[in-house]
This record gives structure tokens, C-alpha cells and sequence, in this order.
């Protein structure tokens, strides 16, 4: 439900906007409510599962998220389809580290952890591919209202099945009282610094409220950090970020997802607009990654997971990765999809896939049940900042590069199909400039888990590194969190 809201939406939106009267200038905050919210409070609601209990957090969770999407299903108005994806947010905000946290302590056997991680992995890497699928489907077909009411069954489902299967481990809460300077100041961080980043998309990086906000988010974020060292019992304990492999981790799969983010962004642009695909088709475009995402997590990564250490498969996973980028960085206006596009896709999906599944048995290791919560909301507050983070960034990349590349050819096109010809030339080489840029963050995110992630396979020895090797924390206990593709 989470993953597949962050792009079902998007394909429904020029549909949403027509019907509700929505200007071009606030359309955006259909799909800006809901990451606000969801962003902000990530850390907020990881805590809370971790008092209230994971299952009761996870089944509030998906009762409001129900309830907000039918909301959003019969928005009369632009002010009321605003205030419900910002209502989904707040409950995605719940929803998704309960959910995370609940998969952490459930699943202790090595074996098992890694085949229900291959599998919600795979699930969670390609919801957002499949979102373009069912968008286009439901708002061809029947009404982009269905976008919102298709979440309704979903929550039926998964609350049954969370009041009839889920078992949580007892102990495991964290029952100290909230730390409510914390809350405030991180809500009020994180969302000013991805507000920051949405804004520059829509204005410019030097635009006055641009850099307001990042020195609100600089100033209020430091302060958090301060807070939390002083705190008896802190939102964050900053234990669970300063562990070198799990700080390795969140960044890594931070870098990735600013590659992939954008990348999405343009592909879904590139197929639709130069190669004059329907949504449905695009939406199937995107299945060969789809497929690779769900090989390389359930029978790449989840098989040799408890093999071989993790960095040997997360640091190969971004380099196969960053080959698909740089195959599309290749793009041009004549490219076929069968002979560049889909081999791309597919090596993306492979590597991503691959990553993914150490990352999720990394990302919390060594924490105790009791910050599970709050941890895995940091999984997905790094996905979260890092989507943020590309669609700005990659999509101000190339703007710029489109925007030259018409300035310079724009003159010798004398007729009209000539000058639309060297609009799409200038679209696809100021996504080709972005996609090299996403390039170089899949090699960094490499970069980062060959420098620093240096834990052995679960229930061996630590991988020496460049300062010697350490003792694996939690090697054989180890909780592990998936990770969701935002």
C-alpha cells in the first residue's frame, strides 16, 4: 500500500486535477502532502510502534490509511484531496516502520529471515513499477478515484490477516516516555529539509524559501542531534546510527535511491512523451525491472545472504546497477526499447534486487527489539530524504541541460517538425546528463559499502578492513529490516 501509493497517484493525477479544479501551481501538493507528512513523522512513528507494540501499531496504521484513501477517493475539492494525502502520510508514517520492525523480531532463523526478506524485498523494490501499472489500468479503465479506493481491500486483507496470523514476540516494547523535544524538532527537520528539496524542483536552488529552508533543517536537525545525546530516553538513540555498518547502510541506500528515484521520473517522461507510449504501456514497460528486482532478492540475494558476507553482495548489486544507468545514459530519441531500454531495466532491477537483500538484514543489526521500530523508520526516513533528494536534484540537472541544448540548436530549425524534433533531442540529452549523474551515485554508494560495511555472513567473523577487524555485534541475533523502495 505505502510503496504503491508513492507512484499509482502520480499517474491519476492530470485526471485529479481536471475534475477537482486544481491549479497547475498547486498541484503539486498532491504528491507533496503526502511526502511532508510521511517523511516527518517516519521517526516519530517508529517510536510509537515500539510503545504501543508493533502489531496494534501496524493495524491503526492500516485502518487510517484506509480511511484517508477513501477520503481522497471522494475529494470534492482541491483542499480536501490535499488534506487527505497529507492523512495518508501521517499513517504511511506509522504503517511502514511497524510493518518493517514487526518482519525484524518475528523472524529469527537465519534461513527463514532471508526468504521472507527475499520476498517482501522484492515486493516492496517493485511496488513502485507496479503503481504505473494499476494507475494506468484503473484510471484508463474505470476512474482515477479508484486509485484511492483500491488501497480499502488491501487494508481489509492485511488487518485480517494481522489479527488472525501475527504473533508479536513478547518484551519487546520500549515502554520510556517520549521524548518529545526529539519528536518536535526532527518533524520539523526532516520536513523542512525534503520541502527544501521539493520546492528547489519547482523554483531554484538560490530561490529565497529554498534556502530558508535548508538552514532550518541544518539548525533544526544539529539541534535534534544535541537533544538526543542529552535525553535519558532519546526518540533516537544515536547508537543506532553511529554503528559503522549500519551507518554504511542508510547511506548507501540513500545514494541509490536518489539514482533511482529520478531515473523513474525521466523513464516514465522518456517512453511517454518522445516514444509516445500509453500510461498502460509504460506501466508494462517497466516490468523487466520489476522481474529483475524480485530474481535478485529472492534468488540471488536471499540464497547466498547467509553465505557470503554482506558487502559482497551489496558493493557487486550498485555496480550492476550503475551498468543499467550507464546503458541509459545512452538514450537518444531513435533508441528502441527491446535493444537498450530493456536490457537496462532488467541489469537495474538484478543489481538493486541484489543490494537490497544484505542491506535489509543489516540494516538493524545488533539493535535490541525494543529500538526496532526506530530503526527500521530510519530505513525508510533515508529512502524517504533520498527520493527527495533525486527528484530534485536530477530533475534540476536536466532542465538545465535541456534548456542548453534547445538554446544552441533551437536556430537552425526552420520548420515545425524540426523544432519539435530538437525539443526531444533536448529532453532526452537533459535526461541522459541526469542519468550520468545517477550513475556516479550507484559507484559512490558502492564506494561506501567496499569502505565501510565490514560485517561477516550472519553467524561468522567481521570482514577486516582498512582499521582491522572488529567483533560482528549481534551476529547470530541479529534483527533485520527490509527495505522499501520510496
Amino acid at each position: 500500500m505505502v510503496v504503491l501509493d508513492s507512484t499509482i497517484v502520480n499517474i491519476a493525477l492530470p485526471s485529479a486535477q481536471h475534475d477537482l479544479g486544481i491549479t497547475d501551481g498547486n498541484r503539486q501538493w498532491v504528491v507533496t502532502a503526502y511526502a511532508l507528512a510521511f517523511g516527518g513523522l517516519l521517526l516519530f512513528g517508529g517510536r510509537i510502534a515500539d510503545l504501543w507494540g508493533r502489531k496494534r501499531a501496524f493495524v491503526i496504521g492500516l485502518i487510517g490509511f484506509a480511511v484517508a484513501s477513501a477520503l481522497g477517493g471522494v475529494a470534492t475539492s482541491g483542499a480536501m484531496m490535499f488534506g487527505a494525502r497529507a492523512l495518508q502520510g501521517v499513517f504511511g508514517a506509522l504503517l511502514a516502520p511497524a510493518a518493517l520492525s514487526l518482519l525484524a523480531v518475528m523472524f529469527t532463523d537465519a534461513k527463514e529471515r532471508a526468504k521472507a526478506f527475499g520476498i517482501y524485498g522484492a515486493i516492496a523494490g517493485g511496488g513502485g513499477a507496479v503503481g504505473f501499472i494499476l494507475g494506468g489500468v484503473l484510471t484508463e479503465y474505470l476512474d482515477w478515484r479508484w486509485t484511492f479506493f483500491v488501497n480499502i481491500p488491501f487494508a481489509i486483507v492485511a488487518a485480517t490477516g494481522a489479527f488472525l496470523v501475527i504473533r508479536e514476540p513478547e518484551g519487546g516494547r520500549n515502554r520510556s516516555p517520549l521524548d518529545i523535544p526529539g519528536v518536535i524538532l526532527s518533524t520539523l527537520g526532516l520536513v523542512s529539509l525534503v520541502y527544501g528539496f521539493t520546492h528547489a524542483a519547482s523554483t531554484s536552488w538560490g530561490d529565497t524559501v529554498t534556502v530558508s529552508l535548508f538552514v532550518a533543517s541544518a539548525v533544526l536537525l544539529l539541534a535534534f542531534v544535541v537533544t538526543e545525546a542529552k535525553v535519558k530516553a532519546p526518540l533516537l538513540p544515536l547508537r543506532v546510527v553511529t554503528d559503522r555498518n549500519r551507518g554504511g547502510v542508510y547511506l548507501s541506500l540513500g545514494l541509490a535511491i536518489i539514482a533511482m528515484f529520478g531515473t523513474f521520473l525521466f523513464l516514465t517522461y522518456y517512453l511517454q512523451v518522445v516514444k509516445g507510449f500509453s500510461p498502460i504501456q509504460t506501466g508494462f514497460a517497466f516490468l523487466p525491472m520489476v522481474a529483475g528486482m524480485i530474481t535478485g532478492s529472492t534468488q540471488i540475494g536471499a540464497r547466498l545472504m547467509t553465505r557470503v558476507a554482506p558487502r559482497l553482495l551489496m558493493g557487486p548489486g550498485f555496480l550492476t546497477a550503475a551498468v543499467g544507468m550507464f546503458l541509459l545514459a545512452r538514450l537518444e530519441v531513435t533508441s528502441a526499447y527491446a535493444s537498450l531500454v530493456l536490457p537496462a531495466m532488467v541489469m537495474l532491477g538484478l543489481g538493486m534486487g541484489t543490494a537490497f537483500m544484505p542491506a535489509m538484514s543489516l540494516a538493524t543489526q545488533g539493535v535490541q527489539p525494543r529500538d526496532a521500530g526506530v530503526a527500521s523508520a530510519m530505513v525508510n526516513t533515508s529512502q524517504q530524504v533520498g527520493g527527495a533528494i533525486g527528484t530534485a536534484l536530477l530533475n534540476t540537472i536536466a532542465a538545465s541541460a535541456t534548456a542548453a541544448y534547445i538554446k544552441d540548436h533551437i536556430a537552425t530549425a526552420t520548420t515545425v517538425p524540426q523544432q519539435r524534433l530538437v525539443q526531444l533531442q533536448g529532453m532526452v540529452h537533459g535526461y541522459s546528463n541526469a542519468i550520468w549523474f545517477a550513475v556516479g551515485m550507484l559507484v559512490v554508494a558502492a564506494g561506501v559499502v567496499f569502505t565501510l560495511v565490514n560485517a561477516g555472513r550472519p553467524g561468522g567473523s567481521t570482514v577486516a578492513s582498512g582499521g582491522g577487524a572488529e567483533k560482528t555485534e549481534g551476529a547470530e541475533d541479529e534483527v533485520a529490516v527490509p527495505v522499501v523502495a520510496h
